[in-house]
């Protein structure tokens, strides 16, 4: 498909559905919607209209991209990407030599990086997913960082609280008893939005449908890769929905599952997953601000540490493609 055909059906979609927010032109996202909440199966700003919010995620904050994790970037993808939301993908029990450590080992570093994150999203008026990147139940330890970070955050409405990246093969009764220990310790300090992971890497939203969690701002993260998944997993979208809860894409790229280790890009599927999306008024983040040998990475090998990328020069197809429509998406809503 060519990407002006791609662009052209993602604008006609925006078009048709995005809430107007008249008289708001110029203000910064978090000025438009303030704090967010769940309404049904939707997630509302404080004026109770759909929010959707287009954005990128960086990479586990280990492996070498957590380079990117500084205020240049949030703020390059804030101008030049018009992004409104960034996710802070906190590798929690990864064990490397030297800094590249997750939470469990090296505290300090990792929450460094996501306070630069959290405060460089707060400065640019954007929205932050706080993602607790793994995919093992640590309860104690996911409470003791909440804890901390929604007592120093929670009162901004820039923060929503991802407290499990993507369950593997923990069942719902467990993963929901999990994160009902980690939401009473955030509702202590802050009454943000949360994103509930949920079973098989974030896929099984169906099944938190039919037994959702007792806190009524909390919404499920759905993950999927364009080409791997396709209508089956939009149906189990379809289906939660229709059973009242709602939606996050938290995670997604335009790769296979495995990140594009066969260095190929999906657009028509990619293009079917966000029509669905915006039809739905579910927001994404995209898998992934890196510079890796992955055909998901939106960067290419070198690119800058403090933005200033040429698309042509040192984004990846991938991320010349995703830069594109957030563009033209988000440029949209702020117009409209």
């Amino acid at each position: 498909m060519q990407l002006e055909s791609f662009i052209f059906k993602i604008l006609l979609t925006a078009t048709i559905i995005l809430a107007p927010a008249s008289g708001l032109s110029g203000q910064t996202p978090v000025e438009m919607h303030g704090r967010l909440s769940v309404a049904g199966n939707r997630i509302v700003g404080e004026h109770g209209r759909p929010v959707q919010l287009m954005g990128m995620s960086l990479y586990w904050s280990v492996w070498g991209p957590q380079k990117y994790y500084n205020a240049d970037v949030v703020r390059w993808l804030v101008e030049d990407w018009k992004i409104d939301l960034i996710r802070a993908s906190m590798a929690v029990e990864i064990n490397q030599q030297g800094e590249n450590r997750g939470w469990l080992y090296n505290r300090e570093n990792q929450e460094r990086m996501v306070e630069t994150v959290i405060e460089a999203a707060i400065d640019n008026g954007i929205y932050v997913l706080v993602d607790w990147h793994t995919h093992h139940v640590h309860t104690e330890a996911a409470k003791e960082f909440f804890g901390k970070f929604a007592e120093k955050y929670g009162r901004y409405p820039n923060v929503i609280w991802e407290t499990f990246n993507e369950p593997v093969r923990q069942s719902w009764p467990e993963i929901a008893d999990y994160t009902n220990q980690v939401t009473s310790v955030i509702r202590r300090h802050s009454d943000n939005l949360i994103i509930a992971g949920t079973r098989n890497w974030s896929q099984f939203v169906d099944e938190a449908a039919d037994d959702p969690l007792p806190d009524g701002n909390t919404a499920y993260s759905l993950h999927f890769y364009a080409g791997t998944h396709g209508s089956d997993l939009r149906e189990k979208g379809d289906y939660a929905l229709s059973k009242g809860i709602a939606l996050f894409i938290t995670e997604w790229g335009t790769s296979r599952a495995d990140g594009g280790r066969d260095g190929t890009i999906y657009p028509d599927e990619t293009e079917e997953w966000i029509n669905w999306a915006l039809e739905r008024n579910i927001s994404m983040a995209n898998w992934s601000l890196a510079d890796l040998r992955e055909s998901s990475a939106a960067l290419s090998g070198g690119a800058s540490v403090q933005g200033g990328w040429d698309p042509e020069n040192d984004l990846s197809p991938s991320g010349r493609l995703v830069r594109d429509f957030i563009i033209n998406i988000n440029s949209r809503k702020q117009k409209n």
